[in-house]
């Protein structure tokens, strides 16, 4: 579905927990998730950091979003 939205000239990226998957399926941008559980949280965390934690996971989304990609590429941190 990635690489169909992707061909139609939309960026996508793909928030997930297990990089090499997201790699098989051929996704272009991939941003690693937390956990396979809780991939955009950890109950583990308070509010206050567990809202960090989904905020900066999201940011990176945001900016995977406007960066030209020609290969796959995984944004880490």
């Amino acid at each position: 579905m990635v690489k169909a939205i992707e061909a139609s000239g939309i960026p996508v990226v793909h928030i997930c927990t297990i990089v090499p998957i997201s790699l098989t399926v051929g996704a272009n941008r991939i941003v690693p998730a937390f956990a396979i559980p809780y991939p955009l949280g950890n109950p583990n965390l308070d509010k206050a950091e567990e809202k960090i934690l989904r905020r900066s996971i999201v940011e990176k989304a945001l900016h995977a979003l406007t960066v030209e990609v020609d290969t796959q590429t995984v944004f880490e941190k």
